[in-house]
């Protein structure tokens, strides 16, 4: 008797602490993970395979699962274009094994560009050169500097940066649909 309120007490201890994690998906609701490799709409490509691990759900049902999903649509940045991403995940595989066919879209993720001000400024500075020497050559007038500065400076603000997502980023994602699939893989 002595050894089975121990071997109770023992499980009893071990499921408090460990989260029970296995609850089914379910559409509508918001999960969180882990990006496993850098994705920058420079160099994606539509179809590029995308993994996010370490998922949990808001409601703490679901921890410690895999979402694989594509890259559906991707705009390299430029002159007046910026940069998009668009990714969709297809398959959740739960730590149980236990996989699921789903549609999740994202809805949140951690996208950096880099500093455009140094171009700029490089742009102003090319502008002025150039009007000022259009300015003066042939218009023989001043202001052309100030001018070809301005026009520089616009150019170069409208010319955009690609986005990079980086690697063991988060990214967040709402189910809209969810289905188990049979078996594990």
């Amino acid at each position: 008797m002595r050894h089975l309120l121990t071997a109770a007490a023992l499980v009893a201890s071990v499921l408090a602490i460990t989260p029970i994690a296995n609850a089914a998906p379910v559409a509508g609701a918001q999960y969180a993970g882990t990006i496993t490799k850098s994705i920058d709409t420079g160099s994606a490509y539509v179809g590029e395979p995308v993994t996010l691990t370490n998922v949990s759900s808001e409601s703490g049902s679901v921890a410690g699962a895999t979402m694989y999903g594509t890259v559906t649509n991707v705009v390299k940045a430029g002159q007046g274009r910026s940069a998009q991403l668009r990714m969709v995940f297809t398959r959740m595989r739960l730590r149980d094994g236990t996989n699921y066919a789903i549609d999740g879209v994202v809805t949140g993720m951690q996208a950096n560009t880099k500093n455009n001000t140094l171009k700029e400024v490089g742009g102003a500075v090319a502008g002025m050169l150039i009007g000022n020497m259009i300015g003066k050559t042939i218009f023989h007038a001043g202001g052309g500097g100030f001018l070809g500065a301005a026009g520089g400076y616009l150019a170069a603000k409208n010319n955009r940066q690609n986005m990079t997502v980086p690697s063991g980023s988060a990214v967040r994602v709402t189910l809209r649909s969810v289905r188990r699939q049979a078996g594990h893989y």
